[in-house]
């Protein structure tokens, strides 16, 4: 940025917005005129000096610069200002803009040095303050106002531009490695998972197949049960009626002789079984008299009869 800037006096003098003009009488202050126009005296009176004060970006070139862990950087920035004292600004310094940028370039260079190489990676906004308050100090008296400063690069030589590529590439490496063994954690975790459910639902499934076995098995019995008891009961009860029904045969006329007759055919026919199955028998004194079954046979129905009726 050209410093200082001056113009030719015209008379009648025209100061554009944003601007003032500081004006010298016989080579002395005179006055500083806002922007409008101004009537100048040709010859005693000379524009000397026109301050914009309008807001505006000075670039600061790359700087070498060490870091507190001995690394070399070259660091670049931008500081924005403006003139708020236009008298300062003419007669503060002799040349305000070059003060800022060198002022600049030595803060940044205190601070880069107090700092290691990781933090000035990490930690770009606190070199950002410590620059800004060391301007805002040093440029007071030249009638500048430091709004901000940024840092717009940091360049470390080439033999630390290769260290960082390796340790990038080793750290994307790892980080991939890392993934890939919780990718395999992962798909160990789920088949177990897996097989655990599977084994427990086979587990249930073979549970709920007994217990219905068993349940099948139970029902088989009782109806089993059930059955036999009915068959039971039935066969009773038409043994009873079996009973019921001689009964009620012996006591009707004629019953009782029937009775002997039958018995004694019986008796008869129990000595024919007998001489089948075996050798030896023993019978009675006479067995052809067959006077002698009837009565024996009667004696024995009539003994029955007789229990019966006690009972």
């Amino acid at each position: 940025m050209k410093w200082p800037v001056s113009k030719a006096n015209t008379i009648l003098n025209i100061v554009p917005q944003g601007e003032v003009m500081v004006v010298e009488r016989l080579g002395k202050f005179h006055s500083i005129q806002p922007s409008g126009w101004f009537f100048a005296v040709p010859v005693i009176d000379r524009i000397a000096y026109i301050v914009d004060m309008r807001e505006k970006s000075i670039l600061i070139n790359p700087q070498s610069c060490i870091s507190k862990d001995n690394v070399s950087l070259a660091v670049s920035g931008n500081v924005y200002t403006r003139f708020v004292d236009g008298y300062n600004a003419a007669y503060g310094s002799f040349n305000p803009i070059y003060n800022v940028v060198q002022n600049a370039q030595s803060a940044m260079r205190a601070a880069i040095g107090s700092m290691e190489f990781d933090d000035i990676l990490q930690e770009r906004q606190a070199i950002n303050d410590k620059v800004l308050n060391a301007l805002q100090k040093a440029a007071d008296p030249w009638g500048v106002e430091v709004l901000r400063y940024e840092i717009t690069e940091v360049q470390p030589d080439r033999a630390i531009v290769k260290a960082m590529d390796k340790q990038a590439i080793a750290e994307r490496d790892r980080r991939e490695q890392v993934l890939a063994a919780e990718g395999l954690k992962r798909s160990f975790v789920l088949e177990s998972e897996g097989i655990k459910l599977r084994k427990q639902n086979e587990s249930e499934g073979e549970l709920i197949k007994i217990r219905n076995e068993a349940q099948a098995e139970k029902e088989k019995l009782t109806l089993e049960a059930e059955g036999k008891a009915q068959a039971i009961l039935v066969q009773a009860q038409a043994q009873a009626e079996a009973i019921r029904r001689v009964a009620e045969a012996l006591n009707s006329p004629g019953g009782q002789s029937a009775a002997q007759l039958d018995l004694a055919a019986k008796y008869v026919k129990m000595y024919g079984e007998l001489s089948g199955k075996s050798n030896t028998m023993l019978i009675q004194e006479k067995p052809a008299d067959i006077n002698s079954l009837v009565s024996q046979a009667a004696a024995v129905f009539n003994h029955a009869q007789a229990a019966t009726s006690q009972k």
